[in-house]
Order: structure tokens, then C-alpha cells, then sequence
């Protein structure tokens, strides 16, 4: 893996002050599950849609890459309360789940590791239900079918002979492996893990620039196994960093190394953890492109609360002898206590969402300045790992 730069961590000595009591995070955790509440009814028999629409989610099926993030936050509530209810519903959607992957509805897409984790992995994990594992590994299956062995990477979107899609790898992906080392460890196969290492390798390698931003999207010649170009979606240029990408890559390597015990990947989501936390505004929360800033340019909530869930996962495995373990977990409570204190829809009464101010896409206009269900999913998961010793989904 090619060397980064290490910035290091700019005003480490107010991240390291930084502190926040049980009381409130209790608090904001009893307005998360306020606000599920509020909506539960509604979408019990059907998902509510990736963002909200004027603040307000719509309901719709059981399709796209966000449907799991409701799942997940009612397994959240479930284990936040213990209320039976949160669980019945959480079921009734794994069940949805067990049926699309059954159907192979709407599953050309490396995030069957969203989709499948935070529904049938987490209900196994929790219930140990079996018919939710074996949706699990089915879809396990398929995120394999999608592994183009000569370039070892999983591809990202669409038909696999797609030419304009072909060998794609995006970062968010990172947070979708850990599907494939959960199917490694409860078959035996290593096959699963094998490929996962692979593209997490293939990730390092190339989405991650020397600088430690990263790139959206990487493309690869599928037959012969050569690098190509980076490219985005989601950013606002080729060359600019993401804010939502970096914060994938930040949450996704913890992830691998949780698995792996490789020290390359906590070594390197501490440098994308650098290279994010040192572009911050003073309010913790990113504008949408790491590049930008100024008024009247959008902010992301969303991309805030995954930098968060990952710089606490990332601290977890962090000796006490490091200097900045102490730096990174003050880092993490201050995203968190910005998000909790000046982002939530706590002063929207008419908002089902909980995190105000978040993006899906500003290159196609969509959910700008909305909620979204993975920004309130990963608020909901760094209040919980701040409260307790959560043993993760993922």
C-alpha cells in the first residue's frame, strides 16, 4: 500500500477537552426514538423513501440501496428499550428482505451490505434468527457474483457488462464488506473474506490519494486487472474530496480491520480521519465537498454522524499509549454534541426525520438540505455507542 501524508490532527487540544455526560446522551436518544415513534405506524408494511420530501419522508417499497437504515434504527430502538414493538417491526421487514433477495429484486448493487446487515444479520445477531441468516449469506452469494477476480474488486452499480459501469469500486463499499466477513466466519469459507480483503486492498491503493482525500469512484480493467482513472458522483469534481465519500472511508476501514487485524487500515482511516477533521468548520459538520465553503454552500449532516460512528470505531481498537486516542474520541463528541445540539429536528414539529441539514446528491439536486435515513441511522448508532458497549451489526 502506497504511503499517505499524515497532517496530524489540527486544535488536538480542544478535541482532547472535550466531554459529554450519559444524561445527555440519554436525552438525545429518547428524541431519536421519539421521532421513530412518530412514523412506526406509517411504515411498518412499507419503507420510508431514502429522504424526505420538504422534511416529511414518503413511504414507498421495499427497493434502492436506504431501506435498511429503518431497519436498523428499529433494531437500535429494540435493543435502546427492549419494547417488543420495535422488534415485531423490525421482523416484519426482515422478512421483506428474506423476499427480495429470494426474488432478486432490485439486487445489482455492491450494497447488499447495507441491505442485508443492518435487517437479516442484525436479526440473526440479536434473535438468532435462522431464516434471517440465510438471507444474510444468500446475499452474501450475490455481492460475490458481483467480484471480478482479475482486478479483485467488487463492483459497485448495474449490470456487470455494463461498459459504463464495468469495474467500478466506490468507497462507500468499505462498509459493505463487512457482509462478507460475517459469511465467512459463520460458514467457514474464507473465500467471502478473501475477496473482501482484496478489494479493501484495491481500495488503498487507489481511491485513497496521497494526501489521504479520496476519490468517489475508481474504475479498472476487468481483464487484464489494471488501475484506470477516479472519477465522482457524488462530489463536486473528480479531484475535489466528497464530504460523504471521506466519511465512508473513515467509518468502512475500521470495519476491516475489526475483521482482519491488519494495522494498515486503522493506521489509514486515522490519516482520512486527519485529512476530514482538519477542514471542519467550527460547527463540526462538513459542507457537502470537502473543498468548499462559504455561504450559501450545503452542509451535510449526513456525512457529520458516519465520520463520527467511524472515528469512535476507529478509536475502540486504539491503545491507551496513542496520543490521539483520547484527541479522535473528543473529536467524535464533538461532531455529535453539534449535530445534537444545533442539527436535529427538535424545533421542526411538523419533521419526521431527526437530522436536519443533510445531502443525498447536489450534482442531481436530490434530497439537498433534507433528512436522510443513513444521517439519522448513523446519529442514532454513534449515541448508542457513546451510552454503551454496543456490540455492532456490522
Amino acid at each position: 500500500m502506497k504511503q499517505v501524508y499524515d497532517e496530524g490532527i489540527k486544535e488536538r487540544e480542544r478535541y482532547t477537552q472535550s466531554e459529554i455526560d450519559t444524561g445527555y446522551i440519554d436525552q438525545a436518544i429518547a428524541y431519536v426514538i421519539k421521532q421513530i415513534d412518530r412514523k412506526l405506524e406509517a411504515f411498518t408494511e412499507v419503507f420510508p423513501g431514502p429522504t424526505t420530501e420538504n422534511l416529511v419522508y414518503m413511504p414507498g417499497p421495499n427497493v434502492g440501496w436506504t431501506t435498511s437504515f429503518w431497519t436498523g434504527m428499529l433494531w437500535l430502538a429494540y435493543e435502546v428499550t427492549g419494547e417488543a414493538k420495535y422488534r415485531a417491526c423490525a421482523e416484519i421487514h426482515v422478512n421483506s428482505f428474506i423476499e427480495r433477495i429470494q426474488q432478486r429484486s432490485d439486487i445489482e448493487t455492491h450494497d447488499l451490505g447495507f441491505l442485508y446487515t443492518l435487517s437479516c444479520v442484525a436479526a440473526y445477531r440479536l434473535t438468532g434468527n435462522d431464516a434471517a441468516k440465510q438471507g444474510a449469506l444468500e446475499a452474501a452469494d450475490r455481492l460475490m457474483d458481483r467480484y471480478w477476480e482479475q482486478a479483485g474488486i467488487i463492483q459497485a452499480w448495474g449490470n456487470l457488462q455494463d461498459p459504463k459501469q464495468q469495474g467500478r469500486i466506490i468507497i462507500d463499499c468499505t462498509n459493505n464488506l463487512p457482509l462478507l466477513y460475517w459469511a465467512s466466519e459463520v460458514t467457514g469459507e474464507p473465500r467471502y473474506a478473501e475477496a473482501a480483503v482484496k478489494h479493501v486492498e484495491q481500495t488503498a491503493r487507489h481511491i485513497v490519494r496521497e494526501d489521504a482525500s479520496t476519490y468517489h469512484t475508481f474504475y479498472f480493467d476487468v481483464a487484464t486487472g489494471q488501475p484506470r482513472f477516479g472519477r465522482t458522483s457524488g462530489g463536486y469534481s473528480d479531484e475535489s474530496c466528497w464530504a460523504r465519500g471521506q466519511a465512508w472511508g473513515i467509518a468502512g476501514l475500521p470495519l476491516t480491520y475489526s475483521y482482519q487485524h491488519d494495522e494498515q487500515y486503522l493506521h489509514l482511516s486515522k490519516k482520512l480521519a486527519n485529512y476530514f477533521l482538519n477542514r471542519l468548520p467550527v460547527d463540526q459538520v462538513p459542507y457537502w465537498d470537502l473543498s468548499l465553503n462559504g455561504a450559501g454552500v450545503p452542509r451535510d449532516s449526513s456525512a457529520a454522524a458516519i465520520a463520527a460512528t467511524g472515528i469512535l470505531e476507529m478509536s475502540r481498537h486504539l491503545p491507551l499509549s496513542d496520543p490521539d486516542k483520547r484527541a479522535y474520541e473528543g473529536a467524535a463528541i464533538a461532531i455529535v454534541r453539534s449535530l445534537t445540539d444545533s442539527y436535529t429536528a427538535a424545533q421542526e414539529p411538523s419533521c419526521t426525520g431527526v437530522l436536519l441539514h443533510a445531502v443525498y446528491s447536489v450534482p442531481q439536486n436530490m434530497g439537498v438540505d433534507e433528512c436522510n435515513l443513513w444521517g439519522d441511522y448513523y446519529y442514532f448508532e454513534a449515541l448508542v455507542r457513546l451510552r454503551r458497549d454496543w456490540c455492532m451489526y456490522w
